[in-house]
């Protein structure tokens, strides 16, 4: 991986419009400027994210970049889905719903590998998980993570060597910690929660990465842009 990544959720039209011309632009730059790790996710504009960074890839060669997508969010065909929804100017007509089950986890994967045009994916990351995220609801989705066969499809995918890495991808370090007892990830992407104005994670998290071997990617760094 490069040191700098590319977070793809403006490709997805996070708060502002991006026209497909803009987005391929955008990822021509990056590439230009020598970064190679680009990060999506189904949720990125209801899927329009994972399209066109998987289209504007295409003409270069696999084994050149690393890319990483999401799981536990399943994308189903919604026509009542609005400009502004989840902050997304123009999404797609899919609407997320959770799903951290085994059965979830596959779909989502192989739903990722059909809007990528790719067969391999290189990291997995479970997304959004955390009681921040899910309220009074998170028990019942760490519950599907964990005993409802979230972690152990991770655990396939990366036996079969169907993703190279798996791991959280997630805005709260708390949930990090409870998941390395659960499961044996490879790497953490952290956002928003490791930067020059917030540092908690250094403890126990970082630590314990550290001591386990975990890699961590630090997204969001700047937060939104305050540090800029």
């Amino acid at each position: 991986m490069s040191t700098l990544g590319f977070g793809c959720s403006q490709l997805g039209g996070l708060y502002k419009s991006m026209s497909t011309a803009e987005a391929d632009a955008l990822v021509d730059w990056a590439w230009d400027a020598g970064i190679r790790y680009f990060d999506t996710a189904p949720f990125y504009g209801y899927t329009l994210s994972e399209r066109r960074i998987g289209q504007s890839l295409q003409a270069r060669a696999r084994e050149r970049y690393v890319l990483s997508t999401k799981v536990g969010r399943l994308m189903r065909p919604d026509d009542t889905v609005q400009p502004g929804d989840d902050g997304w100017a123009h999404p797609l007509p899919f609407r997320p719903h959770f799903d951290y089950t085994f059965d979830g986890i596959m779909r989502s994967y192989e739903d990722s590998q059909q809007r990528l045009g790719m067969r391999t994916i290189d990291i997995l990351y479970v997304h959004d998980i955390g009681a921040a995220t899910h309220g009074d609801r998170h028990a019942h989705y760490w519950e599907q993570l964990t005993r409802g066969g979230g972690f152990r499809a991770l655990a396939e995918l990366s036996d079969a060597r169907a993703v190279s890495a798996i791991g959280l991808g997630v805005n709260e370090w708390e949930v990090a910690v409870d998941a390395l007892q659960e499961a044996d990830l490879d790497v953490v992407l952290l956002a928003g929660r490791y930067t020059l104005l917030e540092q908690e994670a250094l403890s126990p998290l970082l630590d314990r990465c550290v001591r386990n071997d975990v890699r961590i990617v630090a997204g969001g760094v700047f937060n939104s842009g305050v540090l800029v």
